[in-house]
């Protein structure tokens, strides 16, 4: 009889850290140049150009700033994401499903590191 496993062991774990630690990283970057990109007004040399031209310019450039303020916004949540799974990692409870309680596919976790729930739970919740 074979005991299904309960958790990951150490060096799983450290390798699924490993993951998180980098796609944090990447993701802390990005969140900086996000943000740099909306509190800084750039100036495309348009002052001097027709006004139809300037209200096309500051329409687009309004665009362009909520859809990078969403970004942030994506960006920032996934950040808290990552720095939970890092914290289930410390606890020994990382890749554990939370609905089921079974482990999550290392797949799964390789591609979506801060998952909590199994495919199975996922696919039940919709």
């Amino acid at each position: 009889m074979t005991k299904e496993k309960n958790r990951y062991g150490d060096a799983d774990l450290e390798e699924f850290r490993s993951i998180i630690e980098r796609k944090l990283g990447e993701a802390r970057e990005d969140l900086l140049i996000l943000k740099g990109s909306l509190s800084h007004k750039d100036d495309h040399g348009t002052d001097d150009t027709g006004r139809s031209f300037n209200m096309m310019e500051d329409g687009a450039e309004t665009l362009m700033r909520e859809e990078n303020a969403q970004l942030a916004s994506r960006t920032e949540k996934f950040i808290t994401n990552l720095e939970h799974a890092l914290v289930r990692i410390n606890n020994k409870t990382y890749g554990v499903c939370r609905k089921t309680g079974k482990l999550i596919s290392k797949a799964r976790l390789k591609l979506v590191p801060h998952a909590t729930l199994s495919i199975e739970a996922k696919k039940a919740e919709n």
